[in-house]
């Protein structure tokens, strides 16, 4: 195949590791950060932050419910507020944050998609658009907030730039468990930039590879420091260990997505599959807070998940496709420990259609009151990024 401008630009997006063109990328200067870690498959929500004053959770679930919180059971859950209990899997991770008030919980949060399809209500938080009108694909919520801000350096640590960052200008991503050095030489590198050498995309086109190359040094760098040369593992936490580290440096707005949380079958309780991946990612985002440094006080990390469970288990010792979740915000700077929003007692009676947690609290609202308190936007700047809704302050920053 010739070396031609097109083979060598179509080569680069799709062998690089950070896709790259038109913008110029500015190191944040203790400006906010946001992370959003997306959790893809509907997580357990009931099993993780668990309404311990609950009997009708308990009798929901006889085999996977998590006992109420006992000092001298290991396996019970963590106290968090008096109706409401830990998983014993984040004992050393997420519960030291809540404790000092860098953790909150906002409990039956979500969407108004009812389709419980994962592939639909993903569409719908990372679109962030009104579900009764028609979709625009090319237009996500964090493709919106990247446009409205000044000076904002967003980054998507993904193997492919996600429909969250869609309409986002040329933002960056990259697949930080497997970065590989590119396919792109140093020669080929070198020919593209001559090629726009004069051009109004040469700074962008340069840049583009500086950052390229930064990042896979930062990366493969750190790797080799920790695994002293062995293979690193793969997983959560040792990304969100890289993820602090360009964030702590770089880029200020990110975005994350975690699989495995669809647990139909042999969910586990206080041991087992769910508590092995809430471990994990406890672990990821402590260390993700260690890694950050002093600009964890700058930085907001927001979990969600595209939809919560069914409230009581399955007959095969899982839970399906519900409707309620329970997101979480996490920072140094955030008012956090305790749980935030609208609640009511976890009783049938207040499950929605009978089977799930009910949305109460509504997720374009929930990140529009933080995009309100953090960036300080106006309603205009707000109705670009979430059209229709109204944010929801929670008090959270």
């Amino acid at each position: 195949m010739s070396l031609t401008r097109r083979n060598l630009l179509l080569g680069m997006a799709a062998a690089s590791p950070l896709t790259m063109a038109g913008r110029l990328w500015a190191a944040p200067v203790g400006g906010a950060r946001l992370l959003v870690v997306f959790l893809r498959g509907a997580y357990d929500a009931t099993n993780i932050i668990i309404p311990t004053g609950s009997d009708f959770y308990y009798a929901s679930r006889p085999t996977l419910a998590i006992a109420r919180p006992d000092p001298s059971n290991p396996l019970a859950a963590l106290p968090l507020e008096t109706a409401w209990g830990l998983h014993p899997a984040l004992r050393e991770t997420i519960l030291p944050l809540y404790q000092k008030g860098e953790v909150a919980f906002v409990p039956f949060a979500g969407t108004d998609d009812l389709t419980r399809s994962h592939f639909e209500t993903q569409d719908t938080i990372e679109l962030g658009q009104d579900i009764k009108n028609a979709r625009n694909y090319r237009s996500g919520f964090m493709g919106r907030l990247a446009r409205t801000l000044t000076g904002v350096s967003p980054i998507a640590f993904t193997a492919q730039l996600p429909l969250a960052f869609d309409g986002g200008g040329a933002v960056p991503n990259v697949a930080v468990n497997a970065v590989g050095k590119s396919a792109i030489t140093a020669r080929q590198a070198r020919l593209i930039s001559d090629m726009y050498a004069g051009r109004p995309l040469a700074s962008a086109v340069d840049e583009g590879f500086h950052i390229r190359d930064d990042v896979y040094h930062a990366i493969t760098d750190k790797l080799k420091q920790a695994s002293r040369g062995a293979a690193s593992p793969k997983g959560f936490e040792l990304s969100a260990r890289r993820i602090g580290q360009l964030m702590r440096d770089r880029f200020s707005l990110g975005f994350v997505d975690v699989g495995g949380w669809d647990t139909h079958v042999n969910q586990g309780g206080a041991k087992g599959y769910l508590a092995d991946r809430i471990g994990e990612l406890g672990r990821g985002l402590a260390g993700f807070s260690e890694e950050i440094g002093p600009q964890w006080h700058n930085t907001v990390v927001v979990v969600v998940s595209e939809f919560g469970r069914t409230f009581r288990e399955n007959g095969d010792k899982g839970t399906d496709h519900g409707h309620g979740s329970v997101y979480w915000v996490l920072g140094g700077g955030i008012k956090g420990g305790r749980l935030a929003g609208e609640q009511v007692p976890v009783e049938q009676k207040h499950l929605f259609q009978n089977r799930d947690y009910p949305v109460l609290t509504d997720y374009r609202a929930m990140f529009g009151g933080l995009f309100q308190r953090l960036y300080g936007l106006g309603q205009t700047d707000l109705q670009t990024v979430f059209p229709t809704a109204s944010p929801t302050d929670l008090k959270l920053v």
